[in-house]
């Protein structure tokens, strides 16, 4: 397909039609628009020369560059389609239905073949999650998870299966992206006390748990979300719970693992307790961003080990979109949040622009990296739909508001192949804005009458944290802010103590027996000096946890436990320090002796 400007499919009460991308905004002329009120949905091919779309009455499939009809199924039920990654089958799923008469019900899942337009296979699918086949980027694999195992399916041949992954009550599988071999991972709940797990077979390797690359197991899982990065190497496993059994959360409990094609694991630590909003890998596939958290919710970055790489502190996010090329990360807070999105720049990161998107239910990149599109559609929100098509630099090109008696369901760019758009330089200046804007009065606080004509005083309910670089830097910058603060206090003490140590003047008279003082290493009891030594090396392990705290690492609940007792073991060297001074100093302090006469007393 030939490089041009994406097109946006828009679908709503009033039918179908395309819209040419940035920077016309003008309506296709080459697609002919569906008119009928009852397109249940659409979809493109994965490069993008394709187009399909179900009206009630038949299955349509149109080229993308001159509009052109290539088939039509007669299919009034159809809800659901799928094209192959090559586009050479099409997939479409109707509802299972029976009757009194049929009992047994029809197939309602159908495979089509796009050149010759005939029906390959047809096969029952009562349930719509889960419904279509995946197949491997090249086409030489498809897959359906049926009855507790794994079909495979080689070169499109539905007649034949060529291979099974036989596992009890496997619930879910997911093939990897990216050339061969092939990966797949399944999901198998626990049950009876055992725990659920997920293992990664190369394909057709499946003879037994000893020939799986990976395996992850974990208890707490009602149901699993599997990502692949885009080259296939490494998968992360979004393990939820439909109860959170310590009530800290209504919506049940989250957990997020990390599996790799060469056999590692690992549970992602995340800092700060909460649900997990999204998770989404760079089109890099060397890093990955999650959103967690209580509100106000953490954003960070993580690398294929699993530490963290940067923290965008806490705001009011629950979704992250990685940009196409994966130079731009935008943070955004959409559903009952206000709309407001954070534009970062990857590299740098560094805030590009902080535009407001209120009412937002969809959000999608366009495949040139350099727009987006924010809509508001139903049956989420049924009041105020349309759509808006932004530049990342915050400024709005287009938008389209939907009358009032009308309705927008779907909005979707046309994708491209990989590297159709090349990254380009980030502009951090504001483009043009193509559409005028309205300035809204900013929204203020409620306050009751008798307060109105005093001071404001500002009150936070949530202590908020600034973005900070997560990456190991030099040993000065690696101190925390509380690890200097006691670094201070220890030197100042250390400094107090020499000067306030007798100083040893050489003309005083000799002692023929002197007295042997107590030095700063011996401290004349025995058991005082073992306990100051033990105390000292707490200290110096404690100083040794902040370390790799402000490097990184994350540290256990026993070792932050011992971080907590600092201030309690500094009082007690203190105080033992202080208590194993010869009673003789002490009084002769109190005494007011001056330097020369203690030092000839001390002698």
């Amino acid at each position: 397909m030939a490089l041009s400007t994406p097109l946006l499919a828009v679908r709503g009460s009033e039918g179908i039609y395309m819209l040419n991308g940035p920077p016309k905004y003008t309506e296709n002329a080459s697609f002919t628009r569906e008119d009928k009120k009852n397109c249940k949905g659409f979809i493109f091919s994965r490069d993008g020369s394709l187009f399909t779309w179900c009206n009630g009455e038949n299955v349509n499939i149109v080229g993308t560059m001159d509009g052109r009809l290539l088939h039509s199924f007669d299919l009034p039920k159809v809800a659901l389609l799928a094209f192959s990654p090559q586009n050479s089958i099409l997939a479409t799923w109707q509802p299972y239905i029976t009757t009194k008469n049929n009992t047994q019900g029809d197939p309602n899942l159908h495979i089509w073949n796009l050149k010759s337009g005939q029906c390959l296979k047809s096969f029952f699918q009562k349930k719509m999650q889960g419904w279509c086949p995946c197949w491997s980027d090249d086409e030489t694999i498809c897959a359906r998870n049926v009855n507790n195992e794994v079909q495979f399916f080689d070169g499109n041949a539905f007649d034949k299966i060529a291979h099974k992954l036989h596992l009890q009550k496997v619930s879910d599988f997911a093939l990897s992206p990216g050339p061969q071999p092939c990966k797949v991972a399944v999901y198998v709940p626990g049950s009876k006390g055992a725990p659920s797990f997920v293992r990664l077979y190369q394909y057709p390797n499946f003879d037994g748990p000893s020939s799986a690359l990976a395996n992850k197991s974990f208890f707490k899982a009602d149901k699993v979300t599997m990502l692949w990065n885009k080259k296939g190497t490494a998968l992360l496993v979004i393990a939820s719970t439909d109860v959170d059994k310590s009530g800290a959360s209504y919506y049940g409990e989250q957990t997020l693992h990390y599996i790799a094609s060469n056999g590692e694991t690992a549970l992602v630590q995340l800092p700060k307790n909460g649900p997990i909003y999204d998770v989404v890998w760079n089109p890099n596939s060397l890093e990955f961003c999650v959103v967690y958290g209580f509100m106000p919710a953490k954003v960070t970055v993580f690398n294929q080990k699993c530490d963290p790489v940067f923290d965008f502190g806490t705001g009011p996010r629950n979704a992250a979109f990685y940009s196409p090329q994966g130079h731009i990360l935008v943070l955004a807070g959409f559903g009952n949040l206000r709309g407001q999105m954070e534009v970062w720049d990857v590299k740098k990161y560094k805030q590009i622009s902080k535009p407001q998107a209120p009412d937002t239910t969809y959000f999608s990149w366009c495949p040139d990296g350099e727009h987006i599109v924010t809509a508001t559609c139903a049956p989420r929100l049924r009041v105020s739909n349309g759509f808006k098509i932004w530049h990342y630099s915050g400024v709005v090109h287009h938008k389209i508001e939907v009358p009032s008696n009308s309705e927008l369901w779907e909005v979707q760019w046309q994708p491209f192949v990989d590297g159709a758009f090349p990254e380009k330089a980030i502009k951090y200046q504001t483009v043009p804005n193509d559409v005028p804007s309205i300035d809204a009065k900013p929204a203020q606080a409620y306050r009751p009458p008798a307060l109105r004509n005093k001071p404001v005083t500002s009150i936070k309910l949530h202590e908020e944290e600034p973005p900070q670089n997560m990456k190991p830097q030099t040993a000065d910058k690696q101190l925390s802010k509380a690890a200097l603060k006691n670094q201070k206090k220890r030197e100042a003490r250390k400094a107090a103590k020499q000067e306030s140590r007798p100083e040893v003047i050489q003309e005083a008279p000799p002692d023929p027996e002197p007295r042997e003082v107590p030095s700063a290493e011996s401290h004349g009891d025995p058991e005082i000096e073992k306990k100051i030594k033990n105390i000292k090396k707490k200290l110096k392990a404690i100083e040794q946890l902040k370390e790799q705290e402000a490097s990184g690492k994350q540290l256990e609940k026993n070792q932050l436990e011992k971080m907590q007792k600092e201030e309690a073991l500094l009082k007690e060297l203190e105080d033992l320090e202080l208590a194993s001074q010869p009673l003789d100093v002490h009084r002769s302090c109190k005494e007011g002796l001056n330097m020369r006469n203690l030092t000839i007393y001390l002698h």
